[in-house]
């Protein structure tokens, strides 16, 4: 299998990225979202982070040119049908996704593979509303994903031989490594990660510590380059609070149960970053623990 063109759904923090190392790597990019307005800001800043790069002689300003000439954007998502490889990108519900490939599957090419770049639900599950079980896998980048080196690569059950050596090369290509993980609940990196994460909050909400003693004592004691709320703030509250849900439900462990305070930053619409409030309040100059 060649890839040549790659659809990406969703322009958002993850889609961005994917569409930012792809276009570098030579691939021609279609990216569609909801409106324009959300593809606007994601060439924007694909453009800043390639003039980034640019600034720190990672690239030249030909290869920065020549790779935003490569990104095209679509507000329809069957045009994505047309593409080698489709990286679905959207929001992580389940039911979100089902309903971009079903909506999707009937402008496919026969050979086009597609992908999810979930970091949690069931690839199996997923592929089972397609139409080519055989062809679909997770797809799973790290953000922020210029930066990031891991792709996880997640086979479904039917996922077949020809599909993984594929993308493996794509990785390759990419100039990123693989690590193959097994179909189970937030596969590696997320299995091990957010139960982390979430004990962080837990050690905050009995308050075993405060927000800012327990990201320093992560950075200083662990060498973490980050500290846990902080880590939390910059993945959003929701998605950690999605995936602690995937990992309760798909485990049945109580291990897994998220924190009530992890629960009812979302419901306040606290998610961290791109809100402006999670664990820490980004409104001012400088970011001030809200615990």
């Amino acid at each position: 299998m060649t890839v040549q063109t790659v659809g990406i759904i969703g322009a958002g923090q993850m889609g961005n990225g994917i569409a930012h190392v792809f276009a570098l790597a030579g691939y021609d990019v279609l990216m569609t979202d909801i409106s324009q307005e959300a593809m606007d800001k994601a060439l924007a800043l694909i453009d800043r982070n390639l003039e980034r790069q640019v600034s720190r002689d990672k690239i030249n300003a030909e290869t920065k040119k020549a790779a935003m000439a490569r990104i095209r954007t679509t507000l329809r998502l069957a045009d994505l049908g047309r593409t080698d490889l489709v990286i679905e990108a959207a929001t992580e519900r389940e039911t979100v996704k089902q309903a971009i490939f079903e909506d999707l599957v009937p402008h496919l090419k026969p050979d086009t593979i597609l992908t999810s770049n979930t970091s949690s639900i069931s690839i199996t599950r997923l592929a089972s509303r397609t139409d080519r079980p055989e062809k679909f896998m997770g797809f799973h980048f790290m953000n922020p994903v210029p930066i990031m080196q891991l792709v996880e690569l997640i086979r479904g059950i039917a996922t077949d031989e020809a599909t993984y050596k594929t993308l493996h090369g794509v990785v390759e290509r990419l100039g990123k490594t693989a690590a193959s993980a097994e179909d189970f609940p937030a596969f590696i990196v997320n299995r091990i990660l957010m139960p982390m994460i979430n004990e962080a909050v837990y050690t905050l909400y009995e308050g075993v510590g405060n927000v800012k003693s327990i990201d320093e004592s992560m950075k200083l004691g662990a060498n973490w380059p980050m500290g846990p709320l902080e880590l939390a703030d910059f993945i959003g509250l929701d998605t950690c609070l999605a995936i602690m849900n995937v990992l309760h439900d798909g485990l049945a462990d109580t291990k897994y149960r998220p924190c009530p305070l992890l629960t009812k930053y979302v419901e306040a619409g606290w998610l961290g970053r791109k809100t402006g409030r999670g664990f820490y309040d980004y409104r001012g100059e400088t970011p001030v623990p809200t615990r």
